[in-house]
């Protein structure tokens, strides 16, 4: 297991306002919207979400440099658990075009308005249940989706994800590592249910048999 950042400088692309999200706007009401994982969420306002989730191809670099790292044969089976719109494996299939690729996510309307060209392997199912049998993927990655689950199921998805992968494996999490970025990933967050640290994710990653890379991101 390694720490593999690929998806950091996404997220610091992002400018964020803080204090708006708690002070302007009534952040309760925005998440009770946001934990739905429809509409509001993805293309709403954003407030309650990403305030319209499109592609920008922003997630090639991130494709490439998985291929590339992991040495991903031409014809990969990768899997991505919280696929969202299936952008980044939209990207997968324009590096690799061979590759055979497949998404879960829990959002109806993510998967409904996922791009198209990918649309037909993604399905509604829930991380803590891959609907797929042992070792069948040579790359499982879950970007900044199993934090968002209650600590029972947070564990069983990182058991999942051990078992339907047979080789590469990669998780990306939000975390705090002082109180200034705590109170931030507090203020800024909506749909979030674990919140540790580094080295508890670390523990939770070594108790749950998980063995593949990971990342975290931080709101500094």
């Amino acid at each position: 297991m390694a720490y593999v950042d690929f998806i950091s400088r996404l997220h610091k692309s992002t400018k964020r306002d803080y204090l708006e999200r708690v002070c302007v706007h009534d952040k309760a009401v925005c998440a009770e919207l946001a934990v739905k994982f429809g509409k509001d969420y993805w293309d709403g306002d954003r407030k309650c979400g990403y305030g319209g989730y499109r592609y920008d191809g922003r997630w090639r670099a991130v494709a490439e440099d998985m291929v590339k790292h992991y040495q991903l044969p031409p014809d990969a089976r990768i899997l991505d658990v919280g696929c969202g719109k299936g952008f980044l494996l939209y990207e997968f299939t324009q590096v690799l075009p061979n590759a055979r690729v497949a998404g879960i996510d829990i959002s109806n309307y993510g998967v409904r308005h996922a791009k198209e060209e990918v649309r037909p392997f993604l399905q509604v199912a829930s991380a803590p249940a891959l609907p797929f049998k042992d070792r069948s993927f040579d790359l499982v990655l879950s970007v900044l989706t199993i934090h968002n689950l209650y600590n029972y199921d947070l564990w069983n998805a990182l058991e999942e994800i051990e078992r339907v992968g047979k080789r590469a494996k990669y998780v990306a999490v939000e975390t705090y590592r002082n109180e200034r970025e705590k109170v931030n990933l507090l203020y800024w967050q909506l749909t979030c249910r674990a919140f540790h640290t580094p080295a508890e994710w670390e523990w939770v990653f070594m108790r749950t048999g998980y063995t593949g890379d990971h990342s975290f991101i931080v709101f500094e």
